[in-house]
């Protein structure tokens, strides 16, 4: 019996074992179902992003936010439906975003080449991380295999993406809901130092902080804020215009958006949220005080960490033939 209870045993050890490792993210996931698959989104991106090297911040903050929601799946992929799903792209958070037509001319040579094979999970995760790299940002491990999903809601998108007038607290805990800590929250933020933003993100700052007309929030040095009134924002109510997260280097993944910070010149209010919490701030004045590379490590790590973030492997959810809807 002692025998028989030992083997039982064994095999249920094994068998957790088989299921907690069967279709986990690996490096060279496609290496031999589409051998090309990586070099197929490497190429495109360094052919593609030099035009436009907004491009990168724009697919980045895509990758964030879909990750941020059911995972990252490709869920901020899809489009409504014509049977009124709301999706995640009409949340307030993603609609700003744009450069959807990037992912998908990437999908359709990936189509092209291995149709059916490669998941837009996978192709958003490696685009952003390419797209990076070729304007001179940091590298990360991309490891793939993550299937996309069949699920996308409007409220789960605006309850999950932390919003940029998020306070330390909220900030705080709607990483902590995806596994990420303090130093994650810090060094992700730092993507800020590229790309831009729309007035309407940050607006309330300048002319209607505290809900009465007029009021600005005293955490912006006055200065910048008057520079943004005049050049940029002109009034509460501008949707259209844009403004540089980073000004001066929003082209260059450096450690310019720290140092801003330290002068209360964060664009958003969750920026300059890293400044009043004691370990928060701790983490800035460290990744000041280190290199470049040391920020690029630190970035990298980070950025592993989130795009493990509650992915569907295996046999869960699909792989897209077309990023914008769910397989018929």
């Amino acid at each position: 019996m002692r025998g028989f209870d030992y083997f039982v045993v064994m095999f249920f050890c094994l068998l957790v074992f088989m299921v907690s490792t069967e279709g986990q993210l690996q490096m060279g996931f496609y290496s031999r179902s589409c051998p090309n698959a990586e070099k197929i989104v490497q190429d495109y991106v360094n052919r593609h992003i030099h035009n436009a090297p907004s491009v990168a911040a724009t697919i980045m903050r895509m990758h964030f936010h879909d990750c941020f929601v059911r995972g990252c799946d490709a869920s901020v992929l899809l489009n409504t439906t014509s049977s009124g799903n709301q999706t995640e792209k009409l949340a307030t958070p993603n609609q700003t975003l744009r450069q959807f037509d990037f992912i998908d001319r990437v999908k359709s040579l990936l189509e092209a080449a291995c149709p059916g094979v490669v998941s837009c999970a996978d192709v958003l995760a490696l685009v952003a991380r390419d797209a990076i790299v070729a304007t001179g940002g940091p590298f990360w491990k991309v490891p793939t295999g993550r299937r996309d999903g069949t699920i996308s809601r409007t409220s789960e998108a605006s309850n999950n993406i932390p919003p940029p007038t998020s306070n330390f607290t909220n900030l705080r805990r709607l990483f902590a809901n995806q596994g990420l800590n303090l130093k994650d929250l810090v060094v992700l933020s730092g993507a800020h130092t590229i790309g831009v933003a729309h007035c309407s993100s940050f607006s309330n700052r300048l002319y209607n902080f505290t809900g009465a007309l007029g009021t600005q929030d005293p955490a912006l040095d006055s200065e910048y804020a008057a520079n943004l009134k005049a050049r940029k924002c002109r009034s509460l109510n501008d949707n259209t215009t844009i403004a540089e997260m980073d000004p001066g280097s929003f082209r260059t993944f450096d450690l310019s958006y720290y140092r801003l910070l330290l002068k209360r010149r964060g664009l958003f209010q969750s920026d300059s949220a890293l400044t009043t919490n004691s370990t928060t701030l701790s983490l800035v004045n460290r990744l000041l005080r280190g290199s470049l590379e040391n920020f690029f490590a630190e970035f990298a790590k980070s950025m592993e960490k989130m795009g493990r973030i509650n992915v569907k492997t295996g046999t869960v959810g699909e792989i897209r033939k077309q990023c914008a809807v769910v397989n018929s």
